[in-house]
């Protein structure tokens, strides 16, 4: 049983799961927002409330249709009495052009949502695209530590086989070795999940699958490429990015257009106590077996006011819409209180992963490279034990790892304070001094 247990226990470190990205589609982001923008199965759906709005105003612009009367006597009053055939519309005195504004105003509202759809997709699309290129990062580097961490157990196998080191290096490297193609296999998982999430934000609803083009963050980044500054750039004055903020952000233009979608819809529910004519015309005649030949056939006009606020007067109505007006004034206000401060959120991560990047860069990677050549060095030629090199080479790796999640954040908190003025074009100052 032991041994079957055992066997087990090295499946689980020599069998790595495998996931095909060859076959995909590699794109870059540009090509990626493109893509999404163009097939994303959502946004084409949140596309057809704009022709649905559209509709509606058609709708909301329409005349009453006409009524056709008959009245036929029959029995005495059929010997005696006309016959009667006639139409009555109803004609609606100042509701037809504010269904009309409203419907107009509800438009507005659709596209509005629209462009904000549209903008949050290609956040989110960014975001999984950076993501991707991170796990893939990760992996790479779990990777080369496993190859590293291979060349080490050669060079321990060779001092034991000579007598330089004991037995016990050996178990040592080897049990390091497996632990580490354990943290390979969860890295693969993680890229494949990151590849599965990319693919699931296009959601283009077709059987092509993508990929990234970035198989990696490369050593010299090209932020152009990744639509992102330099870390090296400046950022502009807070109160120039508040105000661009307050300028482009949509959900203050969505909360602003409601509040004209309320007032539209107060007048029109205002307008319902306004009495509406009816007209009625129509053709009197007898016939040839009916006996009143006093009665001389012809046409016949009236007209009726109907809909007289008597016994109601739409007042809870009324009521209500002045409260669902009072409702989004508030709400625009305290959309645009949060927005602010959600910029100011938004921009102080983007200051504080731009430091922790350039202190990776500046400081970090170049000490630690340093320290595990040395390392290696004074272990081959045997002025420190395994055990610190091993420990040094976790520490090294651990800081790799950290350098390209620190990487990630910088990339996706720009993205967030991209999100949060909704901007994808905003520029920072070519200022470098300014850092």
């Amino acid at each position: 049983m032991k041994k079957i247990l055992l066997s087990l226990f090295l499946c689980i470190f020599s069998i790595s799961p495998t996931f095909a990205i060859e076959d995909n589609v590699q794109i870059n982001l540009q090509q990626a927002l493109d893509i999404a923008v163009e097939k994303n199965i959502d946004l084409r759906s949140e596309k057809m409330n704009i022709d649905i709005a559209k509709n509606r105003i058609k709708s909301a612009n329409r005349l009453q249709n006409p009524e056709f009367n008959m009245f036929y006597n029959i029995g005495s009053a059929g010997r005696s009495e006309p016959q009667q055939l006639g139409f009555t519309e109803l004609i609606e005195i100042g509701k037809r052009g504010a269904r009309k504004n409203l419907a107009k105003s509800n438009l507005e509202l659709q596209s509005e949502n629209l462009r904000f759809a549209k903008f949050n997709l290609k956040m989110d699309v960014r975001v999984a695209y950076i993501n991707l290129v991170a796990e893939k990062s990760v992996l790479d580097t779990m990777q080369q530590q496993e190859k590293l961490q291979e060349q080490l157990l050669n060079i321990v196998k060779k001092k034991v086989h000579s007598g330089k080191a004991p037995e016990i290096d050996e178990l040592q490297a080897e049990i390091a070795l497996n632990q580490l193609r354990t943290q390979v296999n969860t890295a693969k998982i993680s890229a494949r999940n990151a590849l599965v999430n990319f693919n699931k934000v296009i959601n283009p609803g077709e059987e092509s699958n993508y990929d990234t083009r970035d198989k990696i963050f490369a050593e010299e980044n090209n932020f152009d490429e990744l639509l992102t500054p330099s870390p090296e750039d400046g950022m502009p004055d807070f109160d120039e990015i508040k105000e661009h903020a307050l300028e482009h952000r949509y959900d203050i233009k969505i909360a602003k257009q409601q509040i004209d979608v309320a007032k539209r819809r107060l007048q029109v529910v205002s307008r319902q106590r306004i009495p509406d004519i009816e007209i009625t015309g129509g053709y009197l005649y007898q016939s040839k077996a009916q006996t009143d030949e006093r009665f001389k056939s012809g046409a016949f006009a009236g007209a009726n006011i109907v809909n007289l606020p008597i016994f109601y007067t739409f007042k809870p109505e009324i009521q209500n819409a002045q409260l669902e007006l009072q409702q989004t004034e508030l709400k625009y206000i305290s959309t645009v209180n949060k927005a602010l401060k959600d910029v100011d959120a938004a921009y102080a991560k983007f200051l504080t992963a731009r430091d922790n990047l350039n202190c990776y860069e500046k400081n970090i990677l170049t000490s630690s490279e340093k320290l595990i050549e040395n390392s290696i060095k004074s272990y081959e030629s045997g002025k420190t034990d395994l055990t610190a090199l091993i420990v040094m080479k976790q520490s090294y790796k651990s800081i790799i790892v950290g350098y390209t999640y620190a990487l990630a954040e910088y990339y996706n908190s720009w993205t967030n304070f991209l999100r949060e003025v909704n901007d994808e074009s905003f520029d920072l100052y070519d200022d470098k001094d300014a850092l």
